[in-house]
């Protein structure tokens, strides 16, 4: 019986702390923001602080249209973005402290190779399904309204 428990323990609580830190843990509900571009919402989560910008996108499969995910920053800074356990297409826009679009970039589900950087000093990013700035006709040059203030990290 004693040998039954060590087993058991042995076994058993690595696998309980596997899914406690499973990919597939809920993330816990992040505050959302409504943005306007160009006339076009947007409904996007905010994800402010560093855990939350880590975790950002990841494990999600499917992004509804008109929804997206906002990275908010301290300051603005040149900002590199990746697809690391990223399997939904997105499209990402990197903007001013203005409000003002730098660049869009489409990245690619689960790319771990390719950084996608913004064209200067942004303050945040925003993450969309792939292709959704392109049908709503909005480029770089184009303003953001509502975005919210500055992180504080």
């Amino acid at each position: 019986m004693r040998s039954f428990i060590c087993l058991f323990i042995f076994f058993v609580t690595p696998l309980c702390a596997f899914a406690a830190s499973a990919p597939n843990a809920a993330q816990a509900p992040l505050p959302t923001v409504e943005l306007t571009i160009g006339g076009h919402a947007v409904t996007a989560e905010v994800a402010q602080t560093p855990e939350q910008r880590e975790r950002g996108l990841m494990y999600r499969f499917t992004l509804p249209n008109g929804r997206g995910m906002l990275f908010v920053f301290d300051h603005p800074q040149p900002l590199s973005f990746w697809m690391k356990n990223t399997p939904a297409p997105l499209s990402i826009a990197f903007i001013d402290s203005h409000g003002t679009i730098l660049n869009i970039r489409d990245m690619e589900p689960n790319d771990e190779t390719t950084l996608h950087r913004s064209q200067g000093d942004a303050l945040y990013a925003l993450e969309v399904r792939e292709g959704w700035f392109t049908e709503q006709g909005i480029k770089a040059g184009a303003t953001v309204k509502g975005l919210p203030p500055a992180s504080k990290e």
